[in-house]
């Protein structure tokens, strides 16, 4: 069972490489330092030294291994070759193809790479890749979500294409606590990859005002609303704020470029202006009108009660889905 162990980590909990920075060293290093596995998130523009300047903060925060995760969407070749020299046990990868003499390119370096796929057909092109691990993202996800597939459908069909190899596959999407967990192990996964819970921890670089919309908003919606000019074709599912319900019809034709300024904030060391409408979530250097501000969450987001240390969200999954396995086995 995924609490077992995968990928050379304790437990089989992965916390999602949040954007734009909200997983930083704190984050992945207390992730790291329970024995899951803690994924940085690399900018969305080449910047190695800077990505190099992240590892290693996080090394001096942990013994541990962790990973990077990268979104193949952007700029990323410089970024990727930070991660094989500094030989991070992770390289996680998204929203394009990660090519087979890449992979092995990794794997010399001593790098696993794990790919999050959103469709069938971008698991089949993983196996023939030779990735580690594919993360199986259902369209219950938060933040940018590729597919449409619900996780129940998708992961079995996954995890059967896999069957015949020593890749392992990772579920994601609406998962917080450890029903999700153990019903993901049910289908085959061999662990969990949870983005919204890890967002609502002490840890997390999200603003204290983001957090707390996490715990009084139960509903979300899958949109393309905000981020339309700098990410275009990428929707993404966003709590639904008053902010959002008042927007939510906002013809196609606009976006972003042209509205007014309503916050700054400083990502991954970059001053940035955060225009009405961007796909900006606010992290803790974030100023300005915050409720008008993008807030990416799963459908599991009412779940989810309290702020906790990131530590304690992984042992309270790791323990609980093994009361709950261990419980359905004496029923058997």
């Amino acid at each position: 069972m995924g609490w077992r162990g995968i990928l050379g980590f304790d437990y089989g909990v992965v916390q999602a490489p949040l954007g734009p920075d909200i997983s930083g060293p704190e984050l992945v290093a207390a992730v790291a330092n329970a024995g899951a596995i803690g994924l940085l998130r690399a900018p969305d523009w080449e910047a190695p030294e800077y990505l190099r300047e992240l590892i290693r903060k996080t090394r001096a925060l942990t013994d541990k291994p962790f990973g990077v995760g990268i979104v193949l969407a952007f700029p990323h070749k410089e970024n990727v070759m930070v991660v094989l020299e500094e030989k991070v046990a992770l390289l996680q990868v998204y929203w394009g193809e990660y090519p087979k003499e890449l992979v092995s390119e990794a794997h010399v370096a001593g790098v696993k790479v794990i790919q999050q796929v959103g469709y069938f057909e971008e698991a089949k092109k993983a196996k023939y890749a030779g990735v580690d691990a594919i993360i199986v993202q259902g369209h219950e996800a938060g933040g940018h979500v590729i597919g449409q597939s619900g996780l129940v459908s998708l992961l079995p069909r996954v995890v059967d294409l896999v069957s015949d190899c020593d890749i392992l596959v990772i579920a994601a999407g609406g998962i917080v606590d450890a029903r999700g967990y153990a019903a993901a192990l049910t289908l085959g996964a061999h662990g969990v990859c949870l983005g919204t819970r890890f967002l609502a921890t002490v840890e997390s670089f999200a603003h204290p005002h983001y957090k707390q919309k996490l715990l009084e908003y139960e509903d979300t919606e899958y949109t393309n609303l905000f981020g339309r000019s700098r990410w275009p074709g990428a929707p993404h599912r966003v709590l639904q704020t008053p902010f959002f319900i008042e927007w939510r019809h906002l013809p196609d034709h606009e976006n972003e470029e042209h509205q007014p300024v309503i916050g700054h904030s400083v990502i991954h060391g970059v001053p940035k202006e955060i225009r009405r409408f961007a796909g900006t979530v606010p992290n803790a250097t974030t100023t300005g009108n915050l409720d008008c501000m993008v807030m990416y969450a799963g459908e599991g987001v009412g779940l989810i009660k309290e702020i906790l240390p990131a530590g304690e969200v992984v042992k309270k999954l790791v323990e609980e889905a093994q009361d709950i396995i261990h419980s359905a086995e004496g029923f058997s």
